[in-house]
Order: C-alpha cells, then sequence, then structure tokens
C-alpha cells in the first residue's frame, strides 16, 4: 500500500467516523414520537445541524420558480366557509346586541357572492356568534385569484388558551400539558389556529402562567393574554421575564402592522426570519387585534410581508404580527358542533387535516378558541 492509498483510507475513515454521530442523531430524530411528516422532519433536522443555510437556499429557489404569475383568469366564485348568521328574532335582540364587525369590503367591483360577508361557523351559532369567518379577494387587480380566509374572534365572549407543543417551545413536563384539546376540554371548543416560527428562528420569547420560559425580546411582536382575560397584540417593551398576571404570551418578529399602517420596516428582509425572509412569496398566517380590541386572524397563500400585513389592516387590525408560514404548518379549523364536531379547514388548500390538534399531540404550540 501506498502512502496515498494509506491517507485516503485514513481520510475515509475519519470522515466515517465523523458522520456516526449524525447518524444517531438522524435515527433518534425518526424514532421519537411525532405528528410531522417524515420530510419535514428531515428537513427541520438538517436545518437544525448545520444545514440551514443550504436548505434556506433551495426554498428561496423553490418558492422563486413557483411564484404566481400577476394577471390571468378571474375567479367566479370564492371558497364557502361557515353558515349564515341567523337574523335576530326579537327587537330586545336588536337592542342589547354584542358588537360584530361591518362586513369586509371587496377590494373589486362587482363583488363575488358572499366576498367579505362574515357568517357563523355552527347552523344553530346565536344571532350574534363570537366567532365569525369568511373570505375575500386579497389583490383582485395584479393576482385576482388569491383568496384571504379571515377570521373574527370576540376576546370578551371567547377563552383563548395556548397550548404547548411536544417540540416546540421547551416546556417542561407537567407544565407542557396535553399537546392537543383533549376530549373532555372540546365542550364549547370553536376553533384552533397555529402560532409562530420555531423559537430558535423568531428568537422571541414565551411565557405561560407567569413564567417565562424562553426570554422575552423587547420590541418583538407579541400576542399575549393577562389575568381578567384580556387577549391583546402589542409591541413587548418588558424585559426577559413576565409579570405574574401574564396568562399567556408568545413572540414571533416585529409587529407588521403598527397604528392601523404597514411596519416601515417591513422592507428589510431580515427582520423577518433567516428562512424566507420578507419578500418569498408562500402561504403565511397573521393576527391582529382591531380598534375595539376583537382578533382577527388572517391567511393566504403567496404573500409577502407586506400583503400579509395588507389583508390584516383591510380586515381591521391596528397592530398584527405574522405567525407561522408555509402550508404545512398554517392551520385555522373551526367545529361546526360541540364536541370539536365537524372539524373544518377555514381555507381547504392548507396542508394538514382538520383534525389536526384534536387527533394526537402536535409538535408545534398552538391556541384554542372556547366559548365562554
Amino acid at each position: 500500500m501506498t502512502a496515498a492509498e494509506r491517507l485516503r483510507r485514513i481520510a475515509l475513515l475519519a470522515c466515517a467516523i465523523a458522520l456516526v454521530p449524525a447518524l444517531i442523531s438522524y435515527l433518534a430524530m425518526v424514532a421519537s414520537p411525532s405528528n410531522t411528516s417524515i420530510d419535514i422532519r428531515s428537513i427541520e433536522w438538517l436545518r437544525s445541524n448545520g444545514g440551514a443555510g443550504f436548505v434556506s437556499e433551495i426554498e428561496r429557489i423553490y418558492y422563486s420558480l413557483t411564484a404566481p404569475s400577476k394577471g390571468g383568469p378571474k375567479l367566479k366564485a370564492l371558497p364557502h366557509v361557515g353558515v349564515a348568521v341567523s337574523a335576530p328574532k326579537t327587537k330586545a335582540h336588536v337592542a342589547h346586541h354584542p358588537y360584530q364587525p361591518p362586513p369586509i369590503t371587496p377590494l373589486t367591483s362587482p363583488a363575488l357572492p358572499g366576498e367579505g360577508v362574515w357568517h357563523a361557523t355552527r347552523t344553530n351559532a346565536s344571532p350574534y356568534p363570537p366567532l365569525l369567518v369568511t373570505t375575500f379577494r386579497s389583490d383582485p387587480s395584479e393576482y385576482p385569484r388569491l383568496v384571504a380566509g379571515v377570521a373574527w374572534i370576540d376576546p370578551h365572549r371567547t377563552r383563548i388558551k395556548l397550548y404547548p407543543g411536544r417540540e416546540q417551545p421547551s416546556v417542561p413536563m407537567p407544565n407542557r400539558g396535553p399537546m392537543e384539546v383533549l376530549p373532555s376540554e372540546r365542550g364549547k371548543l370553536l376553533a384552533t389556529f397555529n402560532a409562530g416560527f420555531k423559537y430558535e428562528d423568531s428568537h422571541g420569547g414565551f411565557a405561560l402562567n407567569g413564567h417565562a420560559y424562553a426570554p422575552m425580546v423587547r420590541g418583538q411582536g407579541t400576542i399575549i393574554e393577562r389575568a381578567g382575560g384580556e387577549v391583546n397584540v402589542e409591541e413587548w417593551t418588558g424585559g426577559p421575564s413576565v409579570p405574574s398576571n401574564v396568562v399567556f404570551a408568545a413572540q414571533n418578529l416585529p409587529l407588521i402592522v403598527m397604528n392601523g399602517r404597514p411596519n416601515p420596516r417591513l422592507n428589510d428582509t431580515a427582520e423577518w426570519g433567516a428562512t424566507l425572509g420578507n419578500a418569498i412569496q408562500v402561504w403565511r398566517s397573521g393576527v391582529g387585534v382591531t380598534k375595539q380590541g376583537d382578533l382577527v386572524y388572517a391567511q393566504a397563500n403567496d404573500q409577502t410581508v407586506g400583503s400579509l400585513a395588507a389583508i390584516l389592516i383591510h380586515a381591521g387590525a391596528v397592530r398584527a404580527m405574522e405567525l407561522d408560514i408555509n402550508s404545512y404548518w398554517v392551520t385555522f379549523n373551526t367545529y361546526g358542533g360541540p364536541g370539536g364536531a365537524h372539524p373544518t379547514k377555514l381555507l381547504d388548500e392548507t396542508e394538514r387535516p382538520a383534525t389536526r390538534y384534536l387527533s394526537e399531540p402536535d409538535d408545534r404550540d398552538f391556541f384554542a378558541v372556547f366559548e365562554r
């Protein structure tokens, strides 16, 4: 054996030895319990083990190649969502009803049937349901086939709960909880929806019952509930810990809507995540608060951060933050009856089933909406 051959064998052996820890790590990931598909888990594993730049570049290329073309045929109908809201039967209902939002004004004329019109999610809903859904064309002039799904939530007549996931965020047992909405909790369940990025990507905080399991970050967009049931979307101005009156707080990048206008930093790619940044058109979701203090959630395909902000503003948000992105993670499900019966996706094109958050523990944190 020559010296060159010996060196090659030593190099190959060294490479094989170096790969052993990575192989063990990957096999441990495969063997661990999860409700995420193996291909997505493999990508997430590669991203967390030194391949983040490579994965991000492949995703950028893919989404650039599959970006929608401007123009094209117009939609003839919108996706069907919800059921019609029953008209009040007595004058007392009219005189003393809770606040209901006006329809969302369509962005082009003529409007499609039901465009921007709020619908209940249950056939037996009261005349003034605390949760309503609708759809509208988000950019009819340039992308006439793009549809935004929007939900309106009255936080005064609902209870919103944040569930830690199996992997995100890092909350020890038993504080982690069930990681799904258990059958015993579903009696008044109205909806469930996705939270934000993985916390290693958003570099934000997470708090539950007065304890910050990931340090809170000043300046980050935060959906927060304080004692008494007040739920808000705001910019965090405090320190890394939270007061004892914070029921939950979840952060995800800076606010994308401030004072009813887009954040002026929306064009800064680095602000909006290392994976896809601000300009790649992809499924995106977000949550905001209106001037009345109600919540609005929005999801839509082929959106930039700026166009998502525009959707939330048009839906009435004065402050809003981006939540998770990508069709695999974006989820908003409603339930047509008590006990989580008749689960339905807000937009059918999102990838995960309508039974997500009910059928097994979920890897990511999420929100559930219950009627009070």
